[in-house]
């Protein structure tokens, strides 16, 4: 039996790929922070019989992270997947936002996946072979207010999953970057501002992503999207996920950057024409 472990796995993204692991046949390994909070999710992996183990994990924590891998591999010798899924996202303006914002995005997003890969690599490794699945986003390709601080951690992301594929490769382990669009998620339906903000993208970006859920693209999409690159066997490094994240890319791609900060910059009556016309969305 194949074996995963996942991080991140309460809500959302990480508890759908939990879910669609342990119906193709893993032994998986469901990490959080808090596995206490999980009683639904626990009750769907007693109704379909899934062979599921919930630990506890906090992935911005050494000691956490040591203490679970170690009772994790104490059981089993061999852990074919790694899935790097945790994340937390805080947005507004440079300004606006705290420092302590700025740390704990990238304690979680971007060491956190560090945390975890460092552990589980000499394993891989010496048995050479495995792969590991970093959830990135299209954010990690493109910079915005109010999601600069979330970009950033992204756009790490990606860079040492990049490095990291080259380093490995030559000892049969893969790597791969998942980078969903709006997904329909807690975190996306969050991307607003309360009260005022000097700066006008905090408001208006949120009333995108709103626009946007209102078709929304569920979560098991990048589970999907996960289970198969495991499945697959493939060697393609970057996978965007959702009908939003490739034309998003390329949109962005097709604009110079200066061009790219002036769309950004640009007076909220422009602005939400742009969107509207260019994306069909009333983000109002």
């Amino acid at each position: 039996m194949k074996t995963v472990i996942i991080t991140g796995t309460s809500k959302g993204i990480g508890l759908e790929t939990a879910l669609a692991f342990g119906r193709a046949g893993y032994k998986v390994y469901a990490t959080m922070r808090n596995p206490e909070m999980a009683s639904d999710f626990k009750n769907k992996i007693k109704a379909e019989s899934l062979d599921i183990t919930v630990s506890k994990m906090d992935v911005d924590s050494d000691a956490s992270v040591k203490k679970c891998f170690d009772e994790i591999l104490s059981t089993n010798g061999q852990i074919d997947v790694l899935v790097n899924n945790a994340g937390i996202e805080r947005h507004g303006s440079i300004e606006e936002m705290t420092i302590d914002d700025f740390n704990a995005i990238m304690n979680t997003n971007y060491l956190g996946v560090l945390r975890c890969t460092k552990v589980l690599l000499p394993l891989m490794r010496k048995i050479q072979k495995g792969a590991i699945i970093n959830v990135a986003s299209v954010a990690g390709h493109i910079a915005n207010s109010p999601l600069g601080g979330y970009a950033a951690s992204k756009h790490a992301l990606e860079a040492i999953s990049e490095a990291l594929a080259q380093e490995v490769k030559p000892f049969n382990i893969r790597v791969a970057i998942v980078e969903p669009g709006i997904i329909n998620t807690d975190m996306a339906r969050d991307i607003k501002v309360a009260g005022n903000s000097i700066y006008p993208q905090s408001k208006r970006f949120g009333g995108l992503f709103a626009a946007s859920l209102n078709n929304p693209t569920p979560p098991s999409l990048v589970a999907d999207t996960i289970l198969d690159i495991a499945e697959s066997g493939t060697w393609k490094l970057r996978h965007p996920v959702g009908p939003d994240a490739e034309p998003f890319i390329a949109w962005r791609a097709s604009m110079s950057d200066e061009q790219w900060v002036d769309w950004n910059a640009a007076n909220d009556e422009d602005w939400y024409k742009s969107v509207e016309q260019d994306f069909g969305l009333n983000a109002r």
